[in-house]
């Protein structure tokens, strides 16, 4: 079949050949010398139906198509293969940068595009917390600040990290009180505002819905071992017209993952514009009291607050 079709091509080239030179000596006249001539591919047509011998040649247009071509079937036709385009490389370039926001906190925004899902370790003024970056290496987190111009350091597990750096203006306005602990076990700091009782107002957690002065803010993964997690009591001293004193209690549950063991705590305490870090073992009793919640009322001294 291919070489009948060649064939056809080439009496099709024929066809055109001989009517063109019919029309030449016996159909429109020259063109003027100078201009260029020009020919009506439907009215060759035309012509070269009523060449005798002619009349059942059919005219195909077999130019192949540009690019890389393939012959596909039995129609001779051409269709051009498709070209793998060039994949830019991926920026990896690492930023961060930090912002002061209400609350004497910053505003942590960390870009690692080529740390997509990965743990990332925040460090601050002695804390340290965990935190992922979520599906295009990207974290935004707020943590409360413990001092005026607060640097961080973020680092993942590759080696690769940067700082940045920010001006927490209002920090003076603040006492705080941080603990962090690494590990499984769920630490819970409670206020207790002003003579406050259990699950009223001015009963401050970070999963109690009472209303307080201060606030707690939990950060970290809690519940996987190799994680570094915090929790941070801040009260606003320098904003408020109360008098008295805070009391400051920490809650944990015994579990069959830290029952019999040991863990070791840290405590931050940002008062009167100074900051004392304290390291403390925590023994938590027999596995056989699992379930049951231990409140540590010795970690921390209560707060004293004066009215300004």
């Amino acid at each position: 079949m291919f070489v009948i079709k060649n064939y056809v091509t080439t009496g099709g080239t024929v066809a055109c050949a001989l009517a063109i030179g019919y029309l030449m000596q016996n159909g429109t006249p020259a063109q003027p010398r100078g201009e260029r001539a020009s020919v009506d591919v439907a009215s060759v047509t035309d012509q070269a139906s009523i060449i005798p011998g002619l009349s059942e040649v059919v005219l195909t247009s077999s130019a192949p198509v540009h690019g890389t071509s393939k012959e596909t079937g039995s129609d001779n036709r051409f269709i051009e293969s498709s070209r793998s385009e060039p994949v830019n490389p991926i920026d990896c370039t690492l930023s961060a940068r930090a912002t002061a926001v209400p609350g004497a906190a910053a505003r942590l925004v960390v870009n690692a595009p080529c740390h997509s899902n990965e743990s990332v370790e925040i460090h601050h003024s002695g804390l340290t917390v965990t935190q992922r970056t979520d599906a295009v290496g990207r974290m935004d987190m707020t943590i409360p600040a413990l001092s005026e111009y607060a640097i961080f350091l973020i680092s993942f597990e590759d080696q690769h990290g940067t700082v940045a750096t920010t001006h927490i203006a209002d920090i003076a306005n603040y006492e705080r009180i941080a603990l962090q602990w690494q590990g499984e076990t769920d630490l819970q700091i409670h206020a207790l505002e002003f003579g406050a009782s259990y699950g009223g107002n001015g009963h401050v957690s970070a999963e109690t819905p009472t209303e307080g002065a201060g606030q707690v803010v939990r950060l970290g993964n809690t519940g996987t071992g190799d994680m570094k997690n915090i929790e941070i009591y801040s009260f606003p001293a320098g904003l408020s017209n109360q008098n008295g004193s805070i009391e400051i209690t920490v809650e944990t549950e015994v579990t069959s993952e830290n029952c019999g063991r040991d863990l070791n705590i840290q405590s931050l305490e940002l008062r009167d514009d100074r900051l004392r870090s304290k390291d403390r073992t925590l023994s938590f009793p027999e596995c056989s009291r699992t379930g049951e919640f231990l409140v540590l009322n010795n970690l921390f001294q209560d707060l004293t607050i004066a009215a300004n």
